[in-house]
């Protein structure tokens, strides 16, 4: 299966693209990478360098795939960080060349706009254009907790409220929502997938990584997105999920204790690649009744 990924790109560590690609690559789908910015390194440093690459560039390679009548071809489509919601506009176009070509890809929306704790990192305009634009758009959105109440404008403190907001974005467009990151406690953090007509979570012990984890949820959506084009089954492809993505996590921050060559927890993407085919955990989704 071919994804065509529009994202952020690093030179140094993992977000957008460099924690999405290899994840996608490794579980065996071709992946046609599109980059929306070039950065030295994902911002949580503080300091990095490099430009948004722009609008323009990513509709002339996306023109170029259709030269070489290729998007028939594509699966999926997924997109992450913008840079500006120009960028934005870029990957409609995108999505919209790659559905008329039967039988239509699936989209794949990652609303990357922020996270509990560090709040909005995009610029101002990009929740917008999620909201009006890529959501109604999206047969697959997956935020994390702040994003899910950003895009529903609703606060989510209960099992109740979680599915309310879920429903709510059903009815804006996407047959599958996927919550990344719901914490219930100190102790566990919990993932949620929902199919319109049935919710699922499963729930995995918290690992102290702090806000500074970059990636992890560009990886998340990476991993559900291919597990879900070869199973249809979002149960299953949440469980699969969360068991190549918490063994990944668990690996990258016993690894980051034992080296301590950073300040900063970087995804060990490649040294626990083994993680995303056969995982160290297995974990089994619950229905929410």
């Amino acid at each position: 299966m071919a994804v065509l990924s529009i994202q952020s790109h690093v030179v140094y560590g993992y977000a957008g693209n460099t924690a999405a690609v290899f994840p996608l690559q490794r579980l065996g789908n071709e992946v046609w990478a599109v980059n929306t910015v070039e950065f030295s390194n994902h911002t949580g440093y503080g300091t990095w360098r490099g430009k948004v690459l722009g609008s323009n560039l990513v509709s002339d390679l996306v023109s170029g795939l259709e030269e070489r009548d290729v998007l028939k071809n594509c699966s999926a489509v997924l997109s992450g960080y913008l840079g500006d919601a120009e960028v934005g506009k870029a990957v409609i176009d995108a999505v919209k060349k790659t559905k008329k070509h039967p039988p239509a890809a699936l989209y794949a929306c990652d609303p990357v706009m922020g996270d509990t704790g560090r709040g909005f990192y995009v610029k101002p305009d990009i929740p917008k254009m999620f909201k009006e634009e890529l959501l109604p758009l999206a047969d697959i959105i997956c935020p994390n907790h702040f994003e899910l109440e950003v895009l529903t404008g609703n606060s989510v403190k209960n099992i109740e409220e979680l599915k309310k907001s879920i429903n709510l974005l059903h009815e804006k467009g996407p047959s599958v929502v996927l919550v990344t990151s719901v914490l219930k406690n100190e102790k566990s953090i919990c993932m949620i997938a929902s199919d319109k007509n049935r919710f699922f979570k499963v729930e995995t012990p918290f690992l102290p990584l702090g806000n500074d984890a970059a990636g992890t949820g560009d990886m998340t959506t990476a991993v559900f997105l291919s597990h879900f084009l070869k199973t249809k089954n979002i149960a299953l492809a949440l469980e699969l999920c969360a068991s190549g993505v918490f063994s990944v996590l668990e690996s990258s921050y016993k690894l980051f204790l034992e080296q301590k060559n950073g300040e900063l927890i970087e995804l060990k993407i490649i040294e626990a690649q083994e993680q995303f085919v056969s995982p160290s955990h297995q974990f089994k989704a619950e229905e929410i009744l």
